[in-house]
């Protein structure tokens, strides 16, 4: 008798070489769900029952996951745009023209990323406003409040370093401004400006580490709090949890004439 694939997924999954990565082995019982998700690093981020009402669209609006899809786009464009650019002051210039007029789809791929940029920012405020709205900075998510708002930072920080790679106008005097403002804070402000500019001016050593911030360490980052910021979720009871909703008075019950009258 000719075995189904099922069959052959569960052999698959009952091997040595399957248990040393994922260590669950085969079954479906509550206990192995369980222990799928508790010994797994990945599945540990997803919870093993999900209520009804946390995948209403009215819960969220799912604007997190609008948020993280947005930011997938953005690397995957990201990484096709690094193909053809070159983090140079004489080439960055001419490879954004590459890219508009030469490079086949290179006008799309680069308006892609530039659309997903502005979308990703207008839609990690959107996010922050409806959690605030609802109440789910208080406790227990008080932390994961404070995660989401250093992946706000982050999605400031990451647009605003992606300004100065098409070395135009724009990003010259964009760049420009910016570091003159962040030079203002008291006692570290000029620290801050030659850290970012690596100099006094906006020159090739600002484009070097401006691809190199914006490129690699800030989404290396990013991603690291992405991944706290939804095992918080599951750790806090998932989007809903009774310390999390609005308390609602319990109504005084009238007294009955037998109680009156006692």
């Amino acid at each position: 008798m000719a075995k189904t694939l099922e069959q052959y997924f569960d052999e698959l999954r009952g091997t040595r070489v399957w248990r040393s990565v994922f260590r669950s082995g085969t079954g479906s019982s509550p206990l192995h769900r369980s222990l799928v998700i508790q010994q797994n690093v990945f599945f540990h981020l997803f919870a093993t029952k999900v209520r009804r009402r946390m995948m209403s669209f009215s819960a969220t609006w799912y604007l997190g996951t609008l948020t993280l899809g947005t930011f997938v786009i953005l690397v995957i464009t990201g990484i096709l745009l690094m193909l053809y650019y070159h983090p140079s002051a004489p080439q960055a210039y001419a490879d954004t023209k590459d890219l508009q007029f030469v490079v086949s789809s290179g006008l799309f791929l680069r308006s892609l990323h530039r659309w997903s940029a502005h979308a990703m920012v207008f839609l990690v405020f959107a996010h922050m406003f409806k959690v605030f709205y609802r109440g789910a900075y208080r406790p227990p998510r008080e932390f994961n409040w404070v995660i989401g708002v250093v992946l706000l930072l982050m999605t400031l920080l990451l647009s605003y370093t992606g300004y100065l790679l098409p070395w135009d106008q724009l990003a010259y005097w964009a760049i420009t401004v910016g570091s003159n403002i962040a030079s203002a804070a008291p006692f570290v402000g000029d620290k801050i400006r030659f850290m970012l500019l690596g100099g006094n001016l906006v020159n090739a050593n600002a484009l070097l580490r401006f691809y190199v911030l914006h490129c690699m360490i800030l989404p290396l980052v990013a991603m690291f709090f992405i991944a706290i910021h939804f095992w918080r979720i599951r750790k806090d009871g998932g989007l809903y949890s009774l310390q999390s909703q609005p308390k609602v008075a319990a109504a005084a019950t009238p007294l009955t004439p037998a109680k009156e009258a006692q």
